[in-house]
């Protein structure tokens, strides 16, 4: 499922004034960004649990982003403002950015792709949760495929 019409207007509306003369939103989404360690994730369910006497279960996971990707440009844009789209947080020159490794993941619920930058020594993860699972293939497809 894509973004909902008024999700993906407010998206729009964020990324316009950031476009440049003639520049093109090809593809919008929501993805978590970023990739959690297992002993983050261990250590913050471990903290959590004490605290709160084993009442409370927590999970660590990526930060949620929006994604405008133009014909230009991939720009991500904070997904933790109460659903709507936040400050540009990341802009990344499209022809320098390659994807790989893409597969689905957590009982095919998820789409997980690994951005390559190039110059960039460390790669960024990409899940498109169960709601958006389908967006995955199609982002994949407009970039160049690591090697």
């Amino acid at each position: 499922m894509a973004l909902n019409a008024r999700r993906t207007r407010q998206l729009l509306e964020t990324a316009a004034p950031l476009l440049l003369q003639g520049e093109q939103v090809q593809f919008t989404s929501l993805a978590g960004v970023g990739s959690v360690s297992v002993r983050r994730q261990a250590v913050t369910a471990a903290v959590v649990g004490v605290l709160s006497a084993g009442t409370v279960m927590a999970a660590v996971t990526p930060r949620p982003l929006y994604i405008a990707m133009t014909d230009q440009r991939l720009l991500f844009f904070d997904g933790n403002r109460g659903g709507r789209p936040g400050k540009l947080v990341l802009n990344l020159p499209r022809p320098y950015v390659s994807a790989g490794g893409s597969k689905k993941a957590f009982l095919g619920l998820q789409y997980v792709t690994r951005l390559a930058v190039a110059g960039q020594e460390q790669e960024l993860k990409v899940t498109f949760p169960v709601q958006h699972r389908a967006d995955g293939p199609r982002f994949v497809s407009g970039l160049a495929p690591t090697r």
